[in-house]
């Protein structure tokens, strides 16, 4: 039976949710596990959004929630013109595509970064949304779940909320962390660039933010824990890659880089992340944490917020550190200035880092998949 997968998009272009579905798929078919991707284009539906959003404005005084509703994910899998009679096998990124109730001959499981319900509270989502319209949307997702072959989270944060809030008993939901939406074979062929130099005159501490928000990110956290750094005597810049300059506010101590796309440009993104002394993700709200694991991935520690998915995204203090939520800049500074001198140490603490990179590769994510999809439950 054909194993494709499936989002709220194109899997088979880079530029999706950050490149996450396409890391994946790339991923299983060098191992078999998938067999191709489905290439879906909400835009396509975009007037249709137009009409129902208004319909929904006049009825509920609430626009939002097309891509939610049933209309929108029957009329987006309609475009992959699959065959209901056909066997087949869907690995979803998606929690309410396919549709419930799929057909009988296809075989469904769902690997998701947070659950409908996370994504509506945690991220703020709920209030555009009718709630009529949010409790039939829930009620799908929690047919579809019971439904599925398996149902993977990339976190306990999502695993939890599987198991509370759609009743999924702890033995039917899995983890298996995300890996880094990196180019494997184009990355290993890059040379090794030097480590960053040490913090001094002239050669600030490098911390970076990789992301679209500058707020929701930890950006104007970021700009206190500078300020923090300095009355420690460490002059520090926040190097700032993938946020719009005008979303940022003017600080000396931010160097903006605009966007650096992965695939036209990896050998300068990855020197841009490989010059930082830290990675950091002190968001306010954060599902996963893919830009954590690209800079596991390329040997730089990370320091961040348990906030959410974000503590699977770092395993152990081997990584970086997981701060507390709201932590106070003081005490990261602090943190920091010990674990940067003597820079020795930092080096070695570097170098064992760089050494485990395979663990936050998809290569590994798939080979934990693997035996959750080969081994459906019985119907």
């Amino acid at each position: 039976m054909r194993r494709l997968l499936l989002c709220c998009g194109d899997a088979t272009d880079p530029a999706t949710w950050s490149g996450t579905p396409n890391g994946l798929l790339q991923a299983g078919l060098q191992t078999g596990l998938l067999q191709g991707g489905l290439a879906l284009q909400p835009r396509r539906l975009r007037w249709r959004r137009h009409t129902w959003n208004l319909l929904q404005l006049l009825r509920s005084g609430r626009p939002g929630g097309f891509q939610y509703s049933r209309g929108f994910c029957s009329a987006l899998l309609a475009q992959a013109r699959l065959c209901p009679e056909q066997p087949l096998a869907l690995l979803s990124h998606y929690p309410l595509l396919p549709p419930q109730p799929w057909p009988t001959a296809w075989r469904v499981a769902y690997y998701i970064d947070a659950t409908t319900t996370q994504v509506l509270e945690a991220y703020g989502f709920g209030g555009r949304i009718a709630p009529a319209l949010r409790r039939q949307l829930l009620a799908r997702e929690r047919r579809a779940y019971h439904q599925a072959d398996a149902v993977i989270a990339m976190s306990p944060w999502a695993a939890r909320s599987l198991s509370e809030h759609y009743g999924l008993a702890p033995e039917q939901v899995h983890v298996v962390p995300a890996g880094a939406n990196l180019d494997e074979s184009a990355l290993l062929a890059l040379p090794s660039p030097p480590p960053p130099l040490p913090p001094g005159p002239g050669q600030p501490l490098r911390l970076g933010l990789l992301g679209k928000e500058w707020r929701r990110k930890g950006g104007p956290f970021l700009l206190q824990l500078v300020e923090a750094l300095e009355r420690l005597g460490l002059h520090a810049e926040i190097r700032v890659l993938g946020v719009a300059a005008a979303e940022l506010p003017q600080h000396p101590a931010i160097r903006q880089l605009g966007f650096i796309p992965k695939q036209q440009q990896l050998a300068r993104f990855v020197a841009e992340l490989r010059s930082w002394h830290f990675g950091t993700l002190f968001s306010q709200a954060e599902a996963f944490g893919i830009a954590s694991r690209e800079c596991l991935r390329l040997g730089v520690p990370v320091l961040a917020h348990a906030v959410g998915g974000i503590p699977a995204t770092l395993p152990d203090s081997g990584c970086g550190h997981l701060f507390t939520a709201n932590p106070s800049p003081t005490v990261v500074a602090r943190w920091i200035a010990s674990r940067i001198s003597p820079y020795a140490g930092y080096l070695a603490w570097r170098q064992e880092l760089a050494c485990r990179c395979a663990e936050f590769t998809w290569a590994t994510a798939v080979d934990q998949l693997a035996p959750l999809l080969h081994h459906p439950k019985a119907p």
